[in-house]
Formats: structure tokens, sequence, C-alpha cells
């Protein structure tokens, strides 16, 4: 199965409605990362700020179901994310807009979970060569649209617009040149065997071969109130530490002394950027 049918399939939409009659909308993708004693486990990824936004302790998640005669219908199911006291379920990276939250899913959205290595880190962008002018694309909800009336997110592409694009530990996100709405915050950026089809071998469940998970998009650049049609993407190696935090013991906290340096640098979209 192509890389970009199987993350269609793998994504869906994350909603709370509000009391004023609007939803707060966001994307998530799922990820199978089984336990150190080898149970499986599938884990919900999305932008921190999505959840953030949910004030209420319930949202629904969109599954879709397949019908007999081929067709798909909508699912949403209820999805806990906080305690009744508020406290937040998910796993929030320490630096980075990125939450992962563990949940028990259908049947059939399990098996359509990616397995983690198809998460990328720097030694594949390295290995595949990726730079600035390569496509990817992007599923998500725009304005909380979907592709149909089955929930199936909407898939659009956009060209690396920013070098360099690491290591990822000094640059963290990465540009991409397309039109970011609110709704496609948390979904998943990948690169396809069909975009780069020199560089990229079949696929197997160990590592990358007919593409790879880039990143998940986190903000769009926005300067003085102007919108400059540019998504903000988070890299995928900090989805895996995120996944690597479910299992691992909460750290003991520290309190600063003094304030941390703020480190000199030109004027970058990065700093612009606004969450969607």
């Amino acid at each position: 199965m192509d890389l970009a049918l199987e993350l269609i399939h793998a994504t869906v939409q994350l909603e709370q409605p509000q009391a004023d009659g609007t939803r707060t909308v966001g994307t998530g993708f799922l990820i199978s990362s089984p336990r150190e004693d080898g149970r499986p486990r599938t884990v919900l990824v999305t932008a921190q700020h999505v959840f953030a936004r949910m004030s209420s302790p319930e949202a629904r998640i969109g599954y879709r179901t397949p019908n007999a005669d081929g067709s798909w219908a909508y699912a949403p199911k209820t999805l806990r994310i906080r305690a009744d006291d508020g406290a937040e379920l998910w796993t929030t990276h320490p630096t980075r807009d990125i939450a992962v939250l563990e949940i028990k899913a259908p049947r059939e959205f399990a098996r359509a979970a990616l397995p983690l290595a198809y998460l990328a880190d720097d030694a594949t962008f390295s290995a595949y060569q990726v730079g600035p002018g390569d496509e990817m694309m992007a599923l998500g909800f725009p304005r909380g649209l979907s592709a149909n009336s089955a929930g199936f997110p909407i898939l659009r592409s956009g060209r690396v617009a920013s070098f360099p694009l690491g290591p990822a530990d000094r640059f963290p996100t990465f540009l991409l040149d397309f039109t970011v709405f609110p709704g496609n915050s948390g979904g998943p950026v990948f690169i396809t065997r069909q975009q780069n089809p020199g560089a990229l071998s079949p696929v197997s469940d160990a590592a990358p071969g007919q593409g790879f998970i880039a990143g998940l998009l986190t903000q769009w650049v926005d300067l003085n109130r102007e919108r400059l049609d540019i998504g903000v993407v988070t890299h995928a190696r900090y989805v895996r530490e995120a996944i690597a935090q479910l299992s691992a013991p909460p750290p003991e906290t520290e309190i600063a002394e003094t304030a941390p340096a703020v480190e000199g640098g030109a004027a970058s979209a990065e700093a612009a950027a606004e969450t969607p």
C-alpha cells in the first residue's frame, strides 16, 4: 500500500463542541509503538495546542468504519483527554508543540497505525537528501472540513521552503510552502516514493522505504497580521521523543536561579509563527 493511503487511514479528526455552537478542531494520526515487553500499543499524535484548547474532559476522535458494500461511514467516538479535575491525560514534549496519548482504538484503526520506524530522524533526511524545493504532502481537516461524509482527511502538498533542514536539535522546525488553516494542526507531513522515485526503496516495517513521516504541522507564519501561506513543520524526531516519554519515569523538577540567555540571530519566519 502507498504511504499516502496508509496515512489517510491512520489520520483522524479531533474535535470538541463549544458552548457557543462552534467546534475546536485539530488533526491527529496513529503510531504503533509496542511496549518494552512487546505488548501492542497505539499512540495518538497531535499538536499540544490542539488538546490545550479543549477545556472539557472529553473530545471526539473521528474513526471511520467500512461497510459491506465497500463504502465507509463516519463513526466518531468519545476520547478522554482530561481527568475530572481537569488534569491533562496526554503527554507533552518538554520543548516542542507535540502531544501523545495512548488510546484503545477499534481493531481497524489499531491495524492502520503506522510503525514507529516511519518517523524520520536526522539520518533519514540525510540518507534521502531531502532539501529545499522537495515536495511533501500533508493531511488534515482545514477549518474542520473532511474530504467526504465518511470523514477522511484532505490531502494537500507543498514544497520545502527553508534551509538547512537539520540537524533537528539546531533547527527543530522547517517551512513548507502551502496555506495552513485552523484544523490542520497536528496533521502528518510526509514524503513518498512517488515524489522522490530515485531516492526511496521498497517498504518494510523495520525502516522507511516507500516514504516516511517528516514531521507534523504545528504553526503557520503570520507577519503583522498578514498570513504568508507558509506552514511550520516540527521534525518527527520530536514525536519519537514524546512517545518515548510514555514509558519513562517523570523527570525531577528543578527551579532555575537565573533566566536563560537568548541566542541572537536574524529575524526568522519561525519567530513570526502562530498556531492554527
